[in-house]
């Protein structure tokens, strides 16, 4: 029997010009995480209004998708790849006026700008990606795609640490206790450090959106729209493997983004500086990168829908240890559920676009991006439960723990809902019969 290639060799140009993409948005995500701490500290903010950041970074997933996926049926995917590029540099460089003014207004709307872009690139890069070859290999193909998705985490979260939390100099006082003067002066010198390397990113961005524009990529552009946007968004919430998908999906990035916003909060909880905690946080994104690696590897044996199963409950009980382990071994146990989500959303976002035409995954795309908003909406929640004892981490307890270790049973209902969708897809009850 013939071996199926993962990618023809006719385009691994394109596959690769794609996939570089994939790392982008993984800055974005690593370098905007450990803002939520910055940002509370210096603009003195609760918890709740702190993680308004990670509601404007996501909200701006939401707000966009649908939009870019219809703009790339009538247009192209380079046309999509180009704006994304576009939207992505004004969001960052937006940075600059606003630490100017010193408003955290406009340092919400840089971000959500800034991914507007990233709302066109990932409705582009997923399913164009997914396209590049055989259905049968798809889900391992974007599993490979996405493992370079982990390498602008590390990337960004090394940025966080070494050009923005250690420069920060509200880190090296009691900053609430100065005097208003005192405090003015280091509200200022702070927020350009946040300033700094949005900045720096917009340039990067703009640089290789020159370098998309000279490329010559394969065009992707429908001809004959046979349905029109509404009909086909009809189409797919009567798909169960696609409506749960996105629900799945949702859950998925809400959870993600609540062990890796908050593992700073944990971390203080039990004595480690925000600059050390960033330490443990890179090792949770080194521990990602590599299931990233792995899983794709053990995708050619195993059912994808089984190994999503058997993660998410090895993800529970992880996060039942972060609940319920005191100190050091609960923050490890917080690390390991990394490694337990790096299969998760590619391997999601390929069962849901399963046997869907191209003209639908344009549109399921949007879905799946539009459930990113998950992170926006779950880690504000968690930000609710830090606040019930006050503005402190360990105010209170509940069932026994404080409230930052409580606050982790939202991401082990998240993991709960995806096993189970695992479990369906694993028993081919999407298609109306089940394995034995």
């Amino acid at each position: 029997m013939k071996k199926i290639p993962l990618v023809e060799k006719s385009i691994i140009l394109p596959f690769i010009l794609i996939t570089s993409l994939f790392a982008l948005w993984g800055f974005a995500n690593a370098v905007t995480d450990p803002m939520v701490t910055a940002f509370k500290k210096v603009l003195e903010l609760n918890n709740l209004q702190a993680s308004l950041v990670q509601l404007a970074f996501y909200g701006g997933y939401f707000t966009m998708a649908l939009p870019a996926s219809i703009f790339i049926r009538k247009y192209s995917y380079k046309t999509g790849i180009v704006i994304g590029l576009g939207l992505y540099a004004v969001g960052a460089l937006l940075f600059y006026p606003a630490a100017v003014t010193e408003t955290f207004g406009f340092f919400l709307m840089g971000l959500y700008i800034l991914t507007f872009g990233l709302a066109f690139l990932e409705t582009t890069a997923n399913p164009y990606i997914l396209s590049m070859g055989d259905s049968s290999n798809a889900t391992q193909r974007l599993n490979l795609a996405q493992a370079f998705n982990p390498v602008g985490l590390i990337g960004g979260l090394l940025v966080a640490q070494q050009f923005v939390l250690k420069n920060l100099k509200s880190d090296d006082v009691d900053y609430a206790s100065l005097e208003a003067s005192a405090k003015s002066a280091i509200r200022t010198a702070d927020l350009m450090v946040i300033r700094n390397p949005y900045v720096a990113l917009g340039i990067v961005v703009i640089g290789i959106l020159v370098l998309i524009l000279v490329s010559k990529m394969p065009e992707k552009k429908d001809k004959d729209l046979k349905h029109s946007t509404w009909e086909l968004i009809v189409i797919l919430v009567k798909k169960r493997r696609y409506s749960y998908g996105v629900l799945s999906q949702a859950v998925y990035v809400g959870a993600q983004i609540m062990c890796w916003t908050y593992i700073y909060q944990y971390a203080e909880a039990i004595g480690i500086s925000a600059q050390q905690a960033g330490t443990y946080q890179f090792i949770a994104f080194v521990v990602f990168f590599a299931g990233r690696f792995i899983c794709t590897f053990l995708l050619r044996y195993v059912n994808s829908g089984l190994l999503l199963m058997i993660l998410s409950l090895l993800a529970i009980l992880f996060t039942f240890g972060t609940i319920f382990i005191e100190g050091i071994a609960g923050l490890y146990s917080l690390i390991g559920v990394s490694f337990c989500m790096s299969l998760m959303f590619p391997t999601i976002y390929g069962i849901a676009l399963e046997d869907l035409t191209e003209d639908e995954s344009k549109i399921g795309a949007a879905g799946l991006v539009m459930a990113i908003v998950g992170g926006a909406l779950m880690p504000t929640l968690q930000g609710m439960i830090l606040d019930i004892g006050g503005t402190g981490y360990t105010d209170t307890t509940i069932l026994g723990v404080s409230e930052v270790n409580f606050s982790f049973i939202l991401p082990a209902i998240c993991f709960l809902l995806i096993a189970v969708y695992g479990y369906l897809e694993k028993s081919n009850m999407f298609n109306g019969r089940r394995n034995i």
